[in-house]
């Protein structure tokens, strides 16, 4: 196993740096498609253990390739406001795939949309607590069973429907790992109610779309984007292009006994870095020292400890855990040096999110997504700080952050200039806020701080081991950080009944 684990840290760390690297030499400059090569390069390098599945890690690479070469075909450069869709044009094209090729799953699509409608009652309700902002923040795309998701409401009624559990548990893979379209739960029916529709017009409208995205994937792709006006390249095109490059690898999955949720949602999170997290919104963003001093320095924590960690872990999914704890306890660890804490910002962001609902009712269903898994991040790493500086109890010895029985090694944060001199990047006297302010940047794209490349390249090497059974969505308590802190909405998540 300890194989399985330096692979694991080897492999994501590539992906992580080849990012990183890339961004380190071009932000502040213009976006070029071949930016993203040293991504593909290393996702090439993606080794396979004997026990392991050829056919997973050949999904992850040949998706990330295929993905590369047809938007290289296309264009030169995505605009920015055009990057985020990049990852939503994968699993649309693997359902067509799985539903050309195996009727029953077809007739089970069909079914699934057939009782959306049925259910227009419990997606009115559901769009109609999004809209008014009933559940608080919310991610309408979360990988969890989170409420205010879209895959919460797609878990409620497949509930009730009458088709094949692995069927159910593929379609909603599809809707939480897989990114089925750019869209989430209640973008229309809030559209429509503020353009003077009647809620329960809107309720319909609303039934109509998601409908669409089960019937029509591709389609319905394709329609989404052209009422977002994205045109830095034609979304119908990509689908057919990467369509034809992905066939062979996805009748490969289904030949190798895959399960059709995994088969679904592999393609699609691998390739955000290619013109996402490696994109012009990113070189923009990055041109801020402190912004990616902080992107920097928190990888530079998870490398140490994951390094360390190589030797000690039991499983792979506590390897997982060890990666995303370190960085959010390197997280917090930043605002702590300012004198936040996680507390203070879930608070802060909650607020100014009932304020926004009332200033921009029509706001995008995704809005508030990434201040969502920033909260959680940053929540997580301030317990796992509070349990260290309980331990410290007035010793005077350092504070030592402990994630899975795993040290959380602190020092590139101490080690690195720009981050311990924010005294050059404000009023020198009165540099109080730097670090934090350049957090609350990265409050909106968290994306590196996550990390994402990271968590889709070790999912990647778990599912490989257990190809069998869907990873997708998380089937447990997320903690997530206005529940614990602000609000009472665990009584409306839906882990517990995961089909």
């Amino acid at each position: 196993m300890k194989n399985l684990y330096k692979k694991m840290v080897e492999e994501a760390l590539a992906a992580q740096y080849a990012d990183l690297d890339v961004i380190r030499k071009r932000r502040g400059l213009r976006f070029h498609m071949k930016d993203a090569q040293p991504y593909v390069d290393a996702v090439e390098k993606m080794t396979v253990l004997p026990n392991q599945s050829k056919a997973v890690i050949d999904l992850h690479k040949a998706s990330v390739k295929s993905h590369f070469e047809v938007l290289s075909s296309l264009t030169t450069h995505v605009r920015e406001e055009d990057d985020p869709f990049v990852e939503h044009y994968q699993t649309p094209v693997v359902l067509d795939i799985l539903c050309a090729e195996d009727e029953a799953f077809h007739k089970s699509m069909e079914k699934f949309a057939d009782a959306i409608k049925e259910n227009e009652a419990l997606v009115g309700r559901e769009a109609a607590r999004c809209y008014a902002g009933f559940y608080g923040p919310v991610c309408s795309v979360d990988f969890a069973l989170m409420p205010g998701s879209t895959s919460n409401v797609v878990n409620q009624i497949l509930a009730k429907t009458e088709i094949p559990e692995q069927h159910k548990k593929a379609i909603l893979a599809a809707k939480s790992w897989g990114m089925n379209t750019s869209y989430g739960i209640g973008d229309v029916f809030a559209k429509s109610v503020e353009a003077g529709d009647s809620v329960a017009e809107a309720s319909r409208k609303e039934v109509k779309q998601l409908q669409d995205i089960y019937r029509n994937p591709v389609a319905a792709q394709a329609a989404l984007m052209r009422r977002a006006h994205m045109r830095s390249f034609s979304a119908k095109r990509y689908m057919e292009e990467y369509r034809k490059k992905i066939l062979p690898a996805v009748k490969a999955a289904v030949d190798d006994g895959v399960h059709y949720g995994n088969i679904a949602t592999v393609p699609a999170y691998c390739v955000g870095d290619i013109s996402h997290h490696i994109s012009q919104s990113t070189y923009n963003m990055c041109k801020d020292d402190v912004i990616f001093a902080t992107i920097d320095a928190v990888t530079g924590v998870m490398k140490k400890t994951l390094e360390a960690a190589i030797p000690k872990v039991k499983s792979p999914f506590q390897l997982l855990n060890v990666a995303t704890g370190s960085t959010a306890a390197a997280s917090e660890y930043l605002l702590e040096l300012d004198g936040f804490n996680a507390p203070m910002i879930v608070d802060l962001l909650t607020k100014r999110y009932h304020n926004l609902v009332m200033m921009n009712p029509t706001r995008g269903s995704a809005a508030e997504l990434h201040n969502c898994d920033f909260m959680d991040m940053i929540y997580r790493g301030w317990k796992i700080m509070d349990k260290a500086g309980r331990v410290k109890n007035g010793t005077g010895n350092p504070v030592k952050p402990i994630v899975e029985g795993i040290p959380v090694d602190l020092s590139p944060i101490h080690e690195n200039e720009v981050l311990m001199n924010p005294q050059r990047y404000a009023y020198p006297a009165c540099a109080i806020t730097v670090r934090t302010s350049a957090l609350m940047r990265l409050a909106d794209y968290p994306c590196l701080l996550t990390s994402e490349p990271v968590t889709a390249t070790m999912m990647t090497n778990i599912i490989a081991l257990d190809k069998e059974n869907p990873a997708a969505p998380v089937r447990g308590c997320k903690n997530c950080a206005t529940a614990c802190l602000i609000g009472s909405r665990h009584q409306y998540c839906q882990y517990r009944e995961g089909v």
